[in-house]
């Protein structure tokens, strides 16, 4: 359920490009060059607004038909985080040394692990 409610984060829906838009342009250009420099090709312009509208899509959508127990939500979802993951944790333009990789380490599995495995439960003692 929290993927339903983690779409709210891109709620300024506005025509100059949304808070989401802005930030995530130098995120894509970087990652645009690596994938461009790896695979020896240009890549074709992607608009950000319309990136944008599809992970808002591709989480929303993916959410509503997981939690209805529709196993093509949970294909959605991994669709959105195949592509939002390389973008968002951009590992490859960081040397472990740098200060910004260890911030996006610290997002990254932050982000990863749910809060429920963080917390130890201690087993209750069995009455005799």
């Amino acid at each position: 359920m929290g993927s339903l409610f983690s779409i709210w984060k891109f709620n300024e829906f506005g025509v100059d490009g949304w808070p989401a838009a802005k930030e995530l342009i130098p995120k894509l250009d970087l990652a645009k060059k690596h994938i461009s420099s790896q695979l020896h090709m240009n890549l074709p312009d992607i608009e950000v607004r319309q990136l944008v509208a599809t992970a808002i899509a591709l989480k929303g959508l993916g959410a509503i038909l997981f939690v209805f127990g529709h196993g093509f939500g949970a294909f959605l979802l991994f669709v959105y985080l195949l592509v939002s993951t390389p973008i968002l944790y951009d590992f490859y333009n960081y040397g472990p040394k740098e200060p910004r990789y260890s911030v996006l380490l610290s997002d990254f599995l932050q982000n990863s692990i749910p809060k429920r495995q963080l917390k130890m439960k201690v087993p209750k003692p069995k009455a005799a």
